[in-house]
């Protein structure tokens, strides 16, 4: 079966390989909370710094592909004003947990006008950029992709002006070895099927595969030629469902490629496309994030 399913994946693969995950980020109220939480789990973050915008700061796990997890909350002097300004302030203010993903690009321009010719709205780059606690200064240039809140629902795009490696690894390293990287953001979507020909439409991927998953509550959708996972609520009175309520279409979940994954206790599990799919307590946690094995 993992043979004819990446068969079945493999045009995707070639077509859309160049769309990386650069970060995924966790929004919340509290950032020594999502902190505490998160090593807990057994996967501490370091701090990375206050965002240039005056209004958040982060922290970080980076892992061996490049990508990294950010954390994300109000800087503690950051007033209403400025939070309301955020494209993610209700995943602030409501503990909102996953929030939007970002997407690497070395050719900015090129992307954006690619994705332009395919109909998709594109914003014109925007500077941004923070400063790390050892006082290293990183700038970058961002485009939001479509018409929702920024990195909801597709990758929002980012490009390097400084090093890369100084805004990945804010101590000079790795920060977690036992995952290789965030392999898939799983997005909450009203209706599958638009959702799917809407990234199709953006990233030219094949029809995907579809299953069930009634522990999680939701439809799927695997995307094989970018790393996402469509999730539509399977009941109006689901936990998913008043997600999508409360915060609209965006990411409701990650999962982590695991090397190690025997070093991490799963509170529950279930099998996604042929793969097994360990949770960590999202209650203890307060966001759901999951880790696969290293065959997917």
């Amino acid at each position: 079966m993992r043979a004819l399913l990446i068969l079945s994946l493999l045009p995707a693969l070639l077509w859309a390989a160049d769309l990386k995950i650069d970060h995924v980020t966790v929004a919340g109220s509290s950032l020594k909370d999502l902190q505490a939480n998160l090593s807990a789990a057994g996967i501490p973050p370091v701090y990375g710094g206050a965002h240039t915008n005056g209004a958040t700061e982060m922290a970080v796990v980076s892992f061996p592909d490049g990508s990294y997890l950010e954390l994300m909350a109000p800087q503690p002097a950051a007033g209403d004003r400025l939070i309301d300004q955020q494209p993610w302030a209700k995943f602030l203010r409501g503990n909102g947990g996953p929030c939007a993903w970002a997407a690497r690009e070395k050719d900015l321009a090129a992307e954006v006008a690619r994705l332009r010719a395919a109909g998709i709205a594109v914003s014109a780059p925007l500077r941004g950029g923070r400063q790390r606690p050892d006082g290293v200064r990183l700038e970058w240039e961002t485009s939001d992709v479509g018409t929702q809140a920024r990195g909801a629902f597709f990758p929002f795009l980012i490009r390097d002006l400084t090093e890369r490696p100084l805004r990945a690894f804010p101590q000079a390293k790795l920060v977690n070895r036992d995952f290789r990287g965030v392999a898939k953001v799983v997005i909450a979507v009203r209706d599958l099927d638009a959702a799917i020909k809407r990234y199709r439409q953006a990233y030219g991927v094949p029809p995907p595969i579809k299953q069930v998953d009634p522990g999680f509550g939701a439809h799927l959708a695997l995307l094989g030629g970018v790393p996402v996972v469509l999730a539509q609520p399977l009941t109006p009175g689901s936990w998913l469902n008043e997600r999508l309520e409360q915060f609209g279409e965006a990411p409701c979940a990650f999962v982590l490629g695991a090397n190690r994954p025997g070093r991490y206790r799963a509170a529950s599990k279930t099998r996604w496309f042929g793969v097994e799919i360990s949770w960590f307590d999202s209650d203890k946690l307060g966001w759901r994030l999951g880790f696969e094995s290293p065959e997917w």
